[in-house]
C-alpha cells in the first residue's frame, strides 16, 4: 500500500528539473482551471470523509484527482518533504477544497488567510490531527505554487527553514554568510547576526529570489514600510551590508523610518496644503534638519488652517488678516495644540510653550511663504517678514540663559567619567554586554567632559582629529592636545587646544576600531571616516543625553537635573566656558568665541555665566562702597563732655587731613569739600590744633560720610570739578551764616586794609 503510494505521488518527469531550484517551477504545464470538474467534485465527496488519522486513501480515488494532486506532490518532492508531511498536506488541502467547491487554484488572499491561520495555535485548531510542520508545508506549496506570498499577514512564521526549501539550503546559507560577514567586520556581535537571519530569508521571501543582486533600496524600503518590530529595524543593517558590498549605491536613510509615537504629520491637513508644502520641502535649499523642522510647522499651520478657516486650504488664498490670525493664535499656544502626536506621549499636555518655540513656528511660515513669492508661485498679497515677525512681548522673552552645572556637580561628574568601567554601563535585556564598546564610550565621555563640543560635532569627528601639540622648538607642550573640529552650524572646520587626556581616549578608541566604510557628510558632502562609528552607523543623536548621562549621574550620586533643568550635551558647553571665563587666569571673550567655534560674540554671552565669587571679587575691586562714602576720623574732648562746657566751647573735632572741623553737624553740611576759610575750621598747625592734638583721654573714633555727586567728581576728577564745587558754593551760607563769597570780600577788605599780614598764615582763620 505504502509502496502504491509512494508511486502515485512520483513527479512529474518535466518537473525534476526543479529539485535544483524550486522557486522556478513552471506553472504552464498545469490545468490550473479554478472550478471543479463533476468527476473530481464526486472523487473528493467520497475521499474525504474517509480522511482519518491514518490517512490510508483508495488508490482509484487518487487518480482521480490527479491534475489537483500533480502541482502539490510536484513542489512536495522539489523540497524534498517526507512521505508523512506529503499525506498530511495533501488531506488539508483535499479536505479545503472539498468545503469550498473550488480548486485551489481560485482561492483568495483571505481564504489562504484562513486556511494557514494568523498563528500556530489557531491551525491546531483548526486541523486537530495536524501540527505546526503540516502549516509549514502547506505554506511552502501555496508560495512555490504562486497562489499565495503575503507573509505578513500570517504573524510568526520560521521564515528562515521556508526559505531554505524554497530556495535551497546551500543557496539561502551562502548569500546570509556574505552579509553576516560584512557586517561582523564592522563590530556586529554573533547573537546579532542570529537574529539578522531571519530578516534576510523574509526578504529573499518577499522578492521571491535568494540572489543579493536582485535587492534594491526602493524594495527594502517598501518592505520597511510593511514591516513591523524587529524585521523592520533589521532592515537597515542589511541595506548597510548591501552597500558595503556594493550591490546598491546607497544604505536605508535612518531617518526615514521615523518615530512611530509621533505619528505622521499630514494627518489632518488639507491635501491641497500638503502638496504645497511637499513641493517646498523638495524644492527648498535649507539643511535637512531645518528644512524637517519647517516642515512640521508649516503642516501645524495647515492643520489649523484646516480646522479654522478651510477656505484657506492653499498659500495662494492666505491674506494679511489670515497671518495676523495666525500670529495671535502661536502667541497664545499650549503644548499639544493643533499637533498629530497622541495625547499619551505629550509630557507637557496644555502648558504654555516657550517664547523660543513661538518664533520658530513664525520663523517657519515667514520663511515658506517668502520662498514661494521669491519663487513666484503665488502673487505677492503681503510682506512675511513683517506679518510674521515676533511680537515685542516674545522677543523680549529671549535672551542669554546660560545654565552651567554647579562646581561641585561638575566635579562629580568628572570624577565619574574618568572612571567609568564598562560594569558601569547598562546591559540590554537577552544581551552580554553594553551596545558600543567600553573604550567608545570613555572616549565620547571624555570628549564631552573637556571638549566643549556640540552633539553634532561629537558625531561627526573624523578619524585622526587630535595630534600632539608642539612648540617652535622641542620640548612638547605638556598637558595640551590640538583637536580637529569639524564644520558646524556657525563656522567653518576650526582646530582648538583641550587636554592631552582627550587625545588618549581618542587614539585608544582608534586602536581598536573596527574597519568601518567611509559615510556621507550631510554638511559638507564629502565621504568621511567618521570617529564614533560602530556596526556601520554613528553614534545615535540622543545616546548622551538617554544613556551615558543618566550612567554618569548614577556613579557621581546626584539626580539628573538641578535647579536649571535637565543635565544634557549641551550644558557640559555652557559649563566648560563659564570655568574658563571665571578662572584666575581667564580666557577672554574673543578667546571663548574662538574656542566655542562662534561666528559672533554675541553669541558666547548666551554660554558665560560669571561666577558668584568672580562677581564679588570685582565687586570688592571696584570699591563701589569706598567710592560712594568716606571714613574720617572724629576727636571727642571728654574732658569738655564730663566738665559741662560743651555748651559754650567745640567739643567733637572731624579730622579732614588738612585740619579740623569743630562743627557739631558736618556731615550735613554743604561746604565740607571746600571749607571756605569758615570759623569752625582749624587748619592744622595753628595753635589751636596744637592744643587740640596735645590734650590727654581724647576718644578717637570713625564715622562713615555719604558724598554727593558733586563732592564725588571733586574727589575723582582733581582741580577742575573742585573749582566747579567751590563755584557752585559761593552763595551757600556757611553754618557761621555768611556765604564764601562775602567771606572772600570780607578778606580782600582786609588784605586792602593791611597789605603786610598774609591771608594764607597760620594765623587767618
Amino acid at each position: 500500500m505504502k509502496a502504491s503510494f509512494a508511486q502515485s505521488l512520483a513527479p512529474d518527469p518535466a518537473c525534476l528539473a526543479a529539485r535544483k531550484k524550486p522557486w522556478l517551477i513552471d506553472m504552464s504545464v498545469y490545468d490550473r482551471s479554478p472550478a471543479l470538474h463533476r468527476h473530481e467534485v464526486q472523487h473528493l465527496a467520497k475521499l474525504v470523509p474517509r480522511i482519518g488519522r491514518r490517512l490510508r486513501w483508495l488508490e482509484d480515488a487518487l487518480e482521480g484527482l490527479g491534475r489537483l494532486q500533480r502541482p502539490i506532490m510536484d513542489v512536495m518532492a522539489a523540497t524534498d518533504a517526507s512521505l508523512e508531511s506529503r499525506r498530511r498536506t495533501l488531506a488539508v488541502l483535499l479536505f479545503e477544497m472539498h468545503e469550498r467547491q473550488t480548486s485551489y487554484w481560485a482561492w483568495k488572499h483571505d481564504d489562504w488567510c484562513e486556511i494557514l491561520c494568523v498563528s500556530r495555535t489557531a491551525f491546531r485548531r483548526r486541523y486537530q490531527n495536524f501540527a505546526e510542520l503540516v502549516r509549514h508545508s502547506t505554506l511552502t506549496v501555496a508560495y512555490l505554487l504562486g497562489c499565495f506570498d503575503d507573509l505578513h499577514a500570517l504573524g510568526s512564521i520560521q521564515h528562515l527553514p521556508l526559505a531554505r526549501e524554497v530556495f535551497g539550503e546551500q543557496t539561502i546559507d551562502h548569500a546570509i554568510q556574505r552579509v553576516l560577514d560584512a557586517l561582523m567586520a564592522w563590530g556586529y556581535g554573533p547573537q546579532r547576526a542570529h537574529e539578522l537571519q531571519r530578516t534576510i530569508a523574509a526578504v529573499f521571501l518577499a522578492n521571491r529570489s535568494p540572489r543579493l543582486e536582485d535587492l534594491t533600496v526602493a524594495f527594502l524600503e517598501q518592505q520597511r514600510a510593511a514591516s513591523h518590530g524587529y524585521r523592520s529595524e533589521h532592515l537597515l543593517p542589511l541595506s548597510k551590508a548591501l552597500a558595503g558590498l556594493g550591490i546598491t549605491d546607497r544604505a536605508l536613510d535612518p531617518t526615514e523610518a521615523g518615530n512611530r509615537k509621533m505619528g505622521d504629520a499630514r494627518n489632518g491637513v488639507h491635501p491641497e496644503w500638503v502638496a504645497w508644502v511637499e513641493r517646498w520641502r523638495a524644492t527648498s535649499t535649507l539643511s535637512p534638519k531645518v528644512r524637517h523642522h519647517h516642515y512640521v510647522n508649516i503642516l501645524k499651520t495647515g492643520r489649523w488652517a484646516t480646522k479654522l478657516h478651510p477656505e484657506f486650504v492653499t498659500p495662494a488664498q492666505w491674506t494679511r488678516e489670515v497671518a495676523a490670525q495666525w500670529v495671535a493664535a502661536v502667541c497664545r499656544l499650549t503644548v499639544g495644540d493643533w499637533t498629530q502626536v497622541d495625547k499619551k506621549y505629550q509630557k507637557r499636555w496644555g502648558q504654555p510653550v516657550s517664547a523660543r518655540c513661538k518664533a520658530h513656528h513664525l520663523c517657519s511660515l515667514s520663511t515658506f511663504f517668502r520662498d514661494l513669492q521669491e519663487w513666484e508661485w503665488i502673487p505677492r498679497r503681503f510682506d512675511p517678514h513683517r506679518c510674521f515677525a515676533t511680537p515685542r512681548s516674545v522677543a523680549a522673552l529671549i535672551g542669554p540663559k546660560p545654565r552651567p552645572i554647579t562646581d561641585d556637580m561638575w566635579a562629580k561628574l568628572l570624577w565619574a567619567g574618568l572612571n567609568l568601567a564598562e560594569a558601569d554601563l547598562p546591559v540590554p535585556r537577552c544581551h552580554t554586554r553594553h551596545f558600543y564598546p567600553h573604550s567608545m564610550v570613555r572616549a565620547v565621555t571624555i570628549i564631552w567632559l573637556f571638549s566643549g563640543l556640540r552633539m553634532d560635532e561629537i558625531r561627526r569627528l573624523p578619524l585622526g582629529c587630535t595630534r600632539r601639540q608642539w612648540n617652535q622648538t622641542p620640548p612638547p607642550v605638556s598637558g595640551v592636545c590640538d583637536l580637529h573640529v569639524p564644520v558646524n552650524k556657525t563656522s567653518f572646520a576650526f582646530t582648538k587646544p583641550v587636554d592631552e587626556i582627550v587625545g588618549d581616549a581618542v587614539r585608544s578608541w582608534e586602536a581598536e576600531r573596527p574597519e568601518q566604510p567611509p559615510l556621507l557628510d550631510e554638511k559638507t558632502g564629502e565621504l568621511v571616516h567618521f570617529l564614533f562609528m560602530f556596526r556601520c552607523r554613528q553614534i545615535a543623536r540622543k545616546y548622551v543625553n538617554k544613556t551615558l548621562v543618566p550612567v554618569l549621574c548614577r556613579k557621581a550620586g546626584i539626580p539628573t537635573s538641578d535647579i536649571r533643568g535637565k543635565i544634557t550635551t549641551h550644558r557640559a558647553r555652557s559649563t566648560i566656558a563659564s570655568q574658563l571665563f571665571n578662572a584666575k587666569e581667564p580666557m577672554s571673550l574673543l578667546e571663548l568665541q574662538k574656542w566655542l567655534g562662534h561666528k559672533w560674540a554675541n553669541s558666547t554671552q548666551y554660554y558665560l555665566d560669571i561666577s558668584p565669587s568672580k562677581m564679588a571679587q570685582s565687586y570688592r575691586e571696584a570699591g563701589y562702597f569706598a567710592r560712594n562714602v568716606r571714613s574720617i576720623e572724629v576727636l571727642i574732648d571728654r574732658q569738655s563732655v564730663t566738665t559741662g562746657a560743651t555748651a559754650t566751647q567745640p567739643w567733637m573735632f572731624y579730622d579732614l587731613g588738612h585740619g579740623y572741623c569743630s562743627y557739631d553737624f558736618f556731615d550735613r553740611c554743604p561746604h565740607r569739600m571746600a571749607c571756605a576759610k569758615c570759623p569752625y575750621y582749624r587748619p592744622k598747625g595753628t595753635s589751636q590744633a596744637q592744643i587740640l592734638e596735645g590734650k590727654q583721654n581724647l576718644l578717637r573714633m570713625r564715622q562713615e560720610i555719604p558724598l554727593r555727586d558733586e563732592e564725588l567728581a571733586a574727589v575723582e576728577d582733581g582741580l577742575a570739578a573742585f573749582e566747579r564745587l567751590l563755584g557752585a558754593l559761593a552763595d551757600v551760607p556757611t553754618p557761621a551764616g555768611p556765604t564764601p563769597r562775602q567771606l572772600r570780600a570780607a578778606e580782600l577788605v582786609q588784605i586792602k586794609a593791611n597789605p603786610t599780614k598774609v591771608s594764607g598764615g597760620n594765623e587767618v582763620q
